[in-house]
């Protein structure tokens, strides 16, 4: 017997029809194991097949999500742990960072999805939580024939190995108006987009549509092209599938380390834009330590764009009012023997906004 609410109270009915609400009790230890559109059925007399329109949802964009204490990671995984129950299209995995530490891999419908899930982990659980640079899926066909998704730069193969790469395109939609459409497909255009159509809706009204990968519109693009159309442009966008493309990793290396939370994957023709605006950003936002930090963007084993941060300086010869120059020599040596080795041991700080600002560019 199935129970539903009728006037405040339990009553017990052989079955639910259509806007009826009821619930049934079941042994059910782990709520992971629920999954929405579950076809329910009675093992005496269980139904053939699972009823058929429902679909489960993919997740399209992925990023990490970090504790900025640490010690708080229990309660961000009691947090999702919560949150899941209430949105199925939200998914995670334990991850662990060389730069942050423990944290998780998540998978969202969208980047409105991803600052929605942000949002609610921040006020509903009173969390302070950073979050990774968003990839999309890419796809990778190895040369033994094996298919493979990427979803983070630390699976992404070796380049002997990878026989093609594809990424994922959607049919893009916007309407603007008339005397912007200028501006917004040169800038559609720039960001590796085909113009596919046009449609004109009224006088003062354009409807566009473009093929463009998935990458290039998760960050800024919305924001953007409502900064173009003056607020008055719209899009909506459908997945059509993967097409070819030139994956490659670009990584970011402090003293020829590479630092794992500001690597990402991109396009071949967009790395060299990319690692001299990250260059350069970061420059400026590390602060100088004792040693010379080296700054650099590589590809494989090609660097792109390098700079330094110098050192601290000190007077170490302050002290010293006149006499024989080698005596100065001897503390100028000591010091260089010192920062040679700060720079071989020494771990470089990064303050907090440059993992923000960098999520910017």
């Amino acid at each position: 017997m199935r129970s539903y609410f009728k006037d405040l109270k339990y009553a017990k009915v052989d079955g639910l029809t259509c806007g009826e609400v009821g619930y049934f009790t079941a042994n059910i230890r782990e709520p992971r194991e629920i999954i929405i559109g579950d076809t329910i059925t009675d093992p005496k007399n269980p139904c053939l097949e699972a009823f058929s329109g429902y679909r489960q949802p993919k997740p399209l964009v992925f990023c990490g999500i970090y504790p900025v204490n640490p010690g708080d990671f229990t309660d961000l995984r009691d947090a999702m742990d919560k949150l899941k129950l209430s949105d199925a299209s939200f998914v995670f995995e334990p991850e662990n960072s060389q730069s942050f530490g423990s944290g998780f891999r998540c998978g969202f419908l969208g980047l409105l999805h991803m600052e929605i899930v942000q949002e609610r982990l921040e006020r509903e659980y009173d969390l302070n939580l950073i979050l990774t640079v968003p990839n999309v899926v890419y796809r990778v066909i190895k040369k033994d024939g094996q298919i493979i998704e990427v979803d983070t730069p630390a699976k992404l193969p070796s380049t002997m190995d990878i026989q093609e790469a594809q990424e994922p395109y959607v049919s893009l939609l916007m309407i603007v108006p008339v005397d912007s459409i200028e501006a917004v497909c040169d800038f559609t255009k720039s960001r590796r987009g085909t113009f596919q159509a046009n449609e004109y809706l009224s006088e003062d009204r354009v409807k566009l549509i473009f093929n463009i990968p998935l990458s290039e519109i998760i960050v800024d693009f919305y924001d953007r092209m409502k900064s173009l159309t003056r607020g008055y442009g719209s899009l909506d966008y459908e997945v059509k599938g993967y097409m070819a493309m030139k994956l490659v990793k670009l990584d970011i290396l402090l003293n020829m380390q590479v630092c794992d939370a500001f690597s990402s994957l991109m396009c071949k023709e967009k790395a060299y834009s990319r690692a001299q605006a990250l260059v350069t950003k970061l420059k400026q936002l590390i602060p100088r330590q004792l040693f010379e930090v080296a700054i650099q963007a590589a590809v494989g084993g090609q660097i792109l764009a390098s700079d330094k941060v110098r050192s601290v300086g000190k007077h170490v010869t302050a002290k010293c009012y006149g006499g024989d120059i080698t005596r100065k020599r001897k503390l100028w040596e000591s010091q260089k023997k010192g920062k040679k080795r700060l720079k071989q041991f020494g771990k470089v700080e990064i303050p907090q906004e440059a993992f923000l600002e960098v999520l910017k560019i």
